[in-house]
């Protein structure tokens, strides 16, 4: 069994950290460090139009020479988005991870934001799924399972 971008999301704080396309770097930088997440989603409204994170920061707004609190997030944010369903496996995540060079996806449940999820909770998951896997067949292999 694959497990699941809704079991992740049932297994993590629920809360969704976002900021608005108006909002200064700056903004966005103090909402991530308060937080202590690495990305923040971009919110018009109810409307989600991209993702901010640190990476944006670095390459977008120190390299270039720009003010954090004088630059936009919509300057700097990826869009469009890349997301992923709660019934996602870990692998459909990864694949879209690697394939677009992200970090961090957010999770749409019939439209509606539900959810972030990160390479960290990813690679979480997965070690889990393979303890639990070298558990059973040490078990089957001693015959204690």
């Amino acid at each position: 069994m694959s497990t699941t971008v809704r079991r992740i999301l049932a297994q993590k704080d629920p809360a969704v950290h976002s900021v608005g396309p108006d909002d200064s770097v700056y903004t966005a930088l103090e909402r991530m460090a308060e937080h202590d997440v690495g990305a923040l989603v971009v919110l018009d409204g109810e409307r989600l139009v991209g993702v901010v994170g640190e990476r944006d920061y670095a390459r977008k707004v120190i390299l270039e020479g720009r003010a954090s609190r004088d630059t936009l997030v919509r300057d700097v944010m990826g869009s469009p988005v890349v997301t992923v369903g709660v019934d996602d496996t870990v692998a459909t995540c990864m694949a879209r991870m690697t394939e677009r060079r992200i970090r961090h996806l957010p999770v749409l449940d019939e439209g509606r934001l539900v959810g972030v999820v990160s390479i960290g909770d990813l690679v979480k998951a997965i070690i889990a799924a393979q303890a639990f896997e070298i558990e059973q067949l040490q078990g089957y292999i001693t015959g204690t399972s």
